[in-house]
């Protein structure tokens, strides 16, 4: 996420104001000053930074305080969408450490930013400091979270282990799930979800709302497509405006054939969240239903603001509509220098295989394969790179396996698997 965003450029454009002079360096600027910028808003997460805010100038800098602040923003941060608030937060960080040089909670926020970021080597160094300077629970879950993100998914499961036998709850429970359904075992991820969603209770916070929104998400790749809709009708009813609930349900309803119904839900998620996550579904949902001139301002979007804001979609979506494959490809490698986990590595198979690169594709599906993720788009991808190298024994495998799950895929994507399968399966 290299974005500035608009948050975060008039914090900038405020700061300069307020406390730039003319022999001001990099170096000197002041963080304690960024993050007590006033805030302004209307929703619950405005409101509580600006008290904490408040908070900290009554009681000049405690570091207790500039904590809950930038925790404050990290919630801002995931509710809004907008990483500069995740910016904002680091600043919190760098004001305690001002105070306190070897505050461990500091670094918890900080390495938090970092994996929140994308900066997942940064974050894992963060991780081991904090467990060998401490080993709290949340501790071990950000060093799991990093080492998950780089696909050391043997190490990350010991951090979460210790994170569980520390602290059993649903920021435990939320990660076993996870790491469960990467390894392929769909029902233990349900069973650990289940588990997170009791503990979290009403989904009225965003954390609550976003272990049902997974939840839900695991139950619709099992077929359970009632169980998911009825759980994300609860989570709307709580928070309408949230864009991962309104995202699974445009997908469903695109899966479903209810066209209108997916580009209404597709669109509000979009406008909330205009990441390529959000945009790639909807342009998909907007051709389905005729719509080809605002599909394609869709597109145009995602091709402008997409390699900033989410490199390895963006990667996944030139690739896919063999556009630009050079940025594709360069994309994917960005990626992978910080993740290496199954997508990413998927992401670089497909970008090599819309470059032709066939043997470097079907090394990189391969690697991408070991983890038994059982992840539709990416057993359509194993299955289209192996037809490609000539090996129809596993072009067919992956393939039977992604129609199985094809629900799950964006019409584009079932149309061809659709063909390929007719083809490969041919005496």
């Amino acid at each position: 996420m290299k974005i500035m965003t608009e948050t975060l450029r008039a914090l900038v454009a405020v700061w300069i104001t307020a406390c730039w002079t003319p022999t001001a360096t990099a170096q000197s600027i002041d963080p304690c000053a960024i993050v007590l910028v006033p805030h302004a808003g209307e929703t619950d997460i405005d409101r509580r930074i600006a008290r904490f805010q408040q908070d900290v100038r009554e009681m000049n800098g405690s570091t207790a305080t500039l904590e809950r602040l930038g925790w404050a923003f990290i919630t801002k941060a995931r509710e809004s969408h907008d990483p500069g608030f995740y910016t904002i937060a680091e600043q919190c960080a760098r004001c305690i450490e001002q105070r306190e040089s070897e505050s461990t909670d500091a670094l918890l926020l900080r390495g938090h930013v970092l994996h929140s970021l994308h900066r997942f080597r940064e974050a894992e160094a963060v991780g081991r400091e904090l467990v060998e300077r401490r080993g709290l629970p949340f501790d071990h879950g950000l060093l799991g979270d990093a080492l998950m993100e780089q696909g050391k998914l043997d190490e990350a499961a010991r951090s979460y282990q210790r994170m569980m036998d520390l602290r059993p709850g649903p920021h435990a429970y939320s990660r076993a799930a996870h790491l469960r359904w990467l390894t392929g075992d769909i029902d233990g991820a349900i069973a650990m979800m289940r588990l997170a969603v009791r503990a979290f209770g009403s989904p009225t916070t965003e954390p609550a709302a976003w272990a049902n929104v997974r939840l839900a998400a695991y139950e619709a790749q099992r077929g359970d497509r009632s169980s998911a809709s009825e759980r994300l009708g609860e989570v709307l009813a709580r928070r309408p405006d949230y864009a991962p609930a309104l995202l699974l349900v445009g997908e469903m309803e695109l899966a479903e054939g209810t066209v209108e119904t997916a580009v209404h839900a597709l669109s509000r998620a979009a406008s909330l969240c205009p990441l390529p996550a959000y945009q790639w579904p909807l342009l998909e949902a907007l051709r389905a239903a005729g719509r080809a001139s605002e599909a394609e301002e869709v597109a145009a979007d995602l091709r402008r603001s997409g390699p900033s804001s989410d490199a390895r979609t963006t990667s996944l979506y030139l690739a896919s509509e063999r556009i630009d494959i050079d940025s594709a490809l360069s994309l994917a490698e960005e990626e992978a220098r910080q993740r290496r986990d199954a997508v990413t590595l998927d992401a670089l198979a497909w970008a090599h295989h819309a470059g032709g690169n066939i043997t470097a594709a079907r090394e990189f599906s391969r690697a991408a394969m070991k983890f038994g993720t059982a992840d539709p788009r990416l057993q359509y991808h194993a299955g289209v790179i192996a037809e490609s190298a000539g090996c129809a024994t596993d072009a067919r495998r992956w393939l039977r396996l992604a129609t199985r799950q094809q629900h799950r895929l964006l019409p584009s994507e079932r149309r061809d698997l659709s063909a390929r399968m007719n083809r490969v399966e041919q005496p």
